[in-house]
């Protein structure tokens, strides 16, 4: 998570934090506890299963925070859709302005950093995070990540035996359904148990002037 984002500041409305929260603010790398606030409650990160794997992380070469913070963007980009406040004005280098808001901007949130750049996440670190949100005390977990075709069978990977611990619990779990197709048998993470939802794509476009190197312009 990017925790300056305006998409994760409180609002003069927002009630203290639930006295049932469980979950903390971890610090480490460039993030420490005053990331947290009454709308950013919880952050995590888990790279003990990465490293057993891939060996130490190499916060150089790989350009890497060694915390919560979110050096790539996608934790900051889907938690922002999922529950970030509202913010006016706002744009993609100008385009689309507009006001930017998140599907419940009344929620609370909770990070929990599983997946390393360049987009490695260890089996053992994605079962350590489901672990910990349910003990937190999360009511919904919201799961951008996936897992490659061919899908293997129910309760072969982390995010599914996970996910089946969230759900007897009464949490629900929302998967992304990932990024290929629209061929058959791409669609990713689908155990019952769980929700998973699909990207689209939007009705609009944005036509702006492209200005190549020799001044050249097009429209």
């Amino acid at each position: 998570i990017w925790p300056e984002s305006d998409s994760f500041k409180e609002t003069p409305y927002m009630e203290p934090v639930p006295s049932q929260w469980r979950g903390v603010c971890v610090a480490g790398e460039q993030f420490n506890h005053t990331a947290c606030n009454k709308k950013l409650i919880g952050a995590r990160f888990y790279i003990n299963g990465y490293e057993s794997q891939v060996g130490p992380l190499n916060t150089t070469k790989n350009l890497e925070y060694r915390s919560p913070r979110d050096h790539v963007g996608h934790g900051t980009h889907t938690a922002s859709i999922a529950v970030g406040v509202p913010v006016a004005n706002a744009s993609f280098l100008g385009l689309a302005r507009g006001l930017a808001r998140g599907g419940a901007p009344m929620a609370r949130l909770a990070v929990y950093k599983i997946c390393w750049n360049p987009g490695f996440c260890a089996e053992a670190d994605i079962l350590a995070a489901f672990d910990d949100a349910i003990v937190d005390g999360v009511h919904v977990i919201s799961a951008s990540l996936g897992t490659p075709a061919p899908l293997p069978g129910f309760f072969a990977s982390s995010s599914d035996i996970g996910s089946f611990h969230a759900a007897q619990r009464n949490i629900v779990v929302v998967f992304s359904a990932g990024n290929v197709g629209p061929e058959p048998t791409l669609v990713q993470n689908v155990p019952p148990w769980s929700i998973c939802v699909a990207a689209t794509t939007i009705d609009r476009i944005f036509p702006t002037e492209l200005v190549l190197g020799n001044n050249k312009t097009i429209m």
